[in-house]
């Protein structure tokens, strides 16, 4: 199988670097503002489970707004901040055009889900948001042959790989139904949007001519830029 290397002239071009940067303080900003309302729902002694998803009664629709931003405790919140910026650049720096339809669906879509069939209990913070971005991120990586993105998918894949098992109804207090229908969101998603997001690749010319198996040897000094074997944004 040919992995594709997307081309140094994009990759180090002054709008990926400063896309680059955008993505982190977005998501370094992100983080902030869940930190910033957990400490006013301390400072103002409120109790987060009205913002959160309650299944099948009416109050419970506010929470597919807010039940990712508010959080249980600070040992909940601190447990979903580093995936948050981590993920989040990964997101938005690799997958621009992509995330626009993602970040939507995979912030609206576990709620709704919990909210038609999770059996009952109320389900709040940004851990549906981390298993749509573990699971897209991971998914994409995986089936595009595009070298940066196997290696943001082989990154997620050892730092998160064993949230695997959150998806699963086997620890107590944990909204598996969210994880699992972010993780579901995540995964299809990745699969319709994989011909977005798709930078120029390196490639010689001589790939696009089939039956060539053999070449002389090219003195690489004498080489005219024209010849086939130079490089071209495709």
């Amino acid at each position: 199988m040919q992995f594709d290397t997307p081309h140094p002239e994009y990759t180090g071009s002054p709008g990926v670097r400063a896309g680059f940067r955008l993505a982190l303080r977005l998501s370094l900003a992100f983080a902030a503002l869940l930190w910033a309302i957990q400490l006013l729902n301390l400072a103002l002694d409120l109790d987060a489970a009205p913002f959160g998803v309650a299944p099948r009664t009416l109050a419970g629709l506010a929470g597919l707004v807010f039940a990712p931003l508010v959080h249980g405790g600070f040992e909940h919140l601190l447990a979903n901040t580093l995936p948050i910026v981590i993920l989040g650049t990964a997101m938005l720096h690799l997958y621009p055009r992509s995330s626009p339809i993602v970040l939507p669906a995979i912030w609206i879509g576990p709620g709704l889900a919990v909210w038609l069939f999770a059996s009952g209990g109320v389900h709040l913070g940004a851990s549906g948001l981390v298993y749509g971005m573990v699971a897209y991120v991971f998914t994409a990586g995986l089936i595009r042959r595009d070298r940066r993105a196997i290696a943001a998918s082989m990154v997620v894949a050892f730092l998160y790989g064993a949230s695997v098992w959150g998806v699963l109804p086997i620890q107590r207090g944990h909204s598996w139904e969210t994880h699992l229908a972010a993780a579901l969101i995540g995964l299809a998603l990745a699969f319709v949007l994989r011909h977005r997001d798709v930078p120029p690749a390196v490639r010689y010319e001589w790939e696009d001519q089939p039956g060539i198996v053999d070449l002389e040897p090219v003195d690489e000094a004498a080489r005219p830029a024209s010849m086939p074997g130079a490089p071209t944004l495709h």
